[in-house]
């Protein structure tokens, strides 16, 4: 069995899902939010939502072809503190995959990129172990995540808290060692460390930094006043204070810092309110308050269909260049979601409806990722008049409310086998046979008791980090009750042994 996979499976690292198109534009006006029936039961699903998941905060925007028609925050911007303004910075996690996409796409267009290149037309040194699949894997390849290089290097980089300006570069340097799980360009697998690779790539042909290229050629265009780079200027903006959930319950996390290396994967900061000119922009192939970002052409490639996606034996849709596609006609859709460790997001597009939603809030956990993506393509199927589809991943909040189960049904078993001993040696009639001792009470037992022993694999693997801040809840309990298991195990039986020993 493979432990690891199964844990990331349980973590929800699927895919996430939602809406998104191209609309006529004039101009990117703002006009006061328009209560109508589908806004009214956005925002009660919402607050419901909020309740049950016990989310400190949210900021919401709906976007209508070239207006912005909805905003509003609920709940906590920070513990004490006010509801989430339109202009509340947050982290959106993955949602900067499609800004890394764009701005690849803008310098196909000015031919900077060639989409089918080799990735070492733009990165001489990148390699990875097979030197022939180093030759082949091409910049399309990394934008539809059919590079297959692996999802755990990509996690495992999310707990790599390196802030030295040359994290990225030392990371990609690091996968020439690293053996492909498919061949070039067979199968999805997303990781982070395709849109790792396409942020230095940017960097290469550009001549500046990710962060110089974000903003100059699209925060600045798309007048998105409080989006950033970086954490220490978000905070003197305002930066939402972030949550952690431990068992099911938020706790305000302290500042982590930005790990570097993942910046263009997951590591941008935006507002409500500059989303929603994000979204016009692609609601509007690719045009906002009469600038151009994009050819319209440009923004429905990235739109478009282009590897199916399948987790844990289901279908997700297909995911092209940082968006991810379900359904067909009227009903498809276009979306991604966003999780970093204290923070998650949402973005989708109707393209049929001309109606994009963002939504952000702030506390996550790696293990109701699957559960928040169900929850806001439900909104989103609200704003295209649809009721929410089935959830099929509602169990995973209440399986991380039952993880102190583990220490507790450990602490009785204790409990149990010492009030046993103490009764086979008031009472030597009660001992059982020396078979049945064996059976029932000493190898029987070491199942359960070594289960929780799993729990210190994924804890000790490449992924520790990443569970440390995605999980800490978890990588707790893996520690304390993995350990304690192994432990409790040898001593039991070397317990039960001697009562073995004496009972001849």
């Amino acid at each position: 069995m493979d432990v690891k996979r199964l844990l990331l499976g349980s973590l929800g690292l699927g895919a996430a899902l939602a809406v998104a198109g191209r609309l006529s534009f004039k101009s990117a006006s703002v006009r006061p939010a328009i209560h109508n029936t589908s806004h009214n039961a956005i925002d009660a699903y919402i607050e419901q939502q909020m309740c049950s998941l016990k989310i400190p905060g949210v900021s919401l925007a709906i976007v209508e072809g070239d207006q912005i028609v909805h905003l509003r925050g609920f709940g906590r911007a920070r513990p004490g503190g006010e509801a989430p303004t339109p202009q509340t910075p947050f982290f959106i996690g993955s949602l900067t995959k499609s800004f890394t996409a764009l701005a690849v796409m803008q310098l196909v267009e000015v031919q900077k990129i060639d989409l089918d290149a080799p990735v070492q037309v733009y990165l001489p040194w990148f390699r990875v172990a097979d030197p022939r699949a180093s030759r082949q894997i091409a910049v399309r390849h990394l934008l539809n995540q059919t590079s297959g290089l692996p999802m755990m290097p990509g996690l495992a980089a999310l707990g790599d808290l390196d802030d030295r300006p040359e994290a990225a570069q030392r990371q990609a340097r690091a996968l020439s060692t690293l053996t492909l799980t498919r061949p070039v360009g067979s199968k999805f697998e997303y990781s982070n460390v395709n849109y790792n690779l396409l942020g230095l790539i940017v960097e290469a042909v550009s001549g500046e930094s990710y962060s110089d290229y974000m903003q100059r050629h699209i925060f600045v265009p798309l007048e998105m006043r409080h989006t950033f780079a970086s954490r220490a200027a978000a905070e003197r903006d305002g930066l939402a204070a972030g949550y952690r959930y431990w068992f099911g319950f938020p706790v305000p996390a302290p500042s982590l810092p930005i790990p570097l290396g993942s910046l263009p994967s997951g590591q941008l900061i935006s507002c409500a309110e500059d989303m929603a000119h994000y979204l016009i922009a692609q609601l509007n192939d690719g045009r906002y308050a009469g600038r151009q970002l994009l050819s319209g052409a440009g923004c429905r490639e990235m739109h478009s269909p282009a590897a199916e996606i399948h987790e844990m034996g289901q279908s997700f849709g297909h995911y092209g260049m940082g968006w991810i596609s379900h359904g067909s006609g009227a009903s498809r859709i276009v979306s991604h979601s966003g999780h970093v460790p204290d923070f998650a997001a949402f973005m989708a597009l109707v393209p049929e409806q001309k109606k994009g939603i963002l939504i952000l809030l702030n506390v996550n956990h790696a293990m109701v990722k699957m559960t928040f993506d169900e929850v806001w393509l439900g909104a989103a199927q609200l704003l295209a008049g649809e009721p929410p589809s089935p959830r099929r991943f509602d169990a995973l909040p209440w399986a991380m409310r039952a993880m102190p189960l583990v220490p507790i049904l450990q602490i009785a078993g204790v409990a149990c086998t010492l009030r046993q001993v103490r009764r086979w040696r008031r009472d030597p009639t009660l001992r059982p046979s020396r078979g049945r001792l064996w059976r029932r009470h000493v190898l029987l037992p070491l199942i359960p008791n070594l289960l929780p022993g799993l729990l210190l694999v994924p804890i000790l693997s490449e992924i520790r980090g990443f569970l440390r801040v995605f999980t800490p809840d978890l990588s707790w309990i893996a520690a304390v009750c993995g350990s304690f298991s192994l432990l409790w195990s040898a001593i039991r039986a070397k317990l039960l042994l001697r009562e073995l020993k004496s009972s001849t």
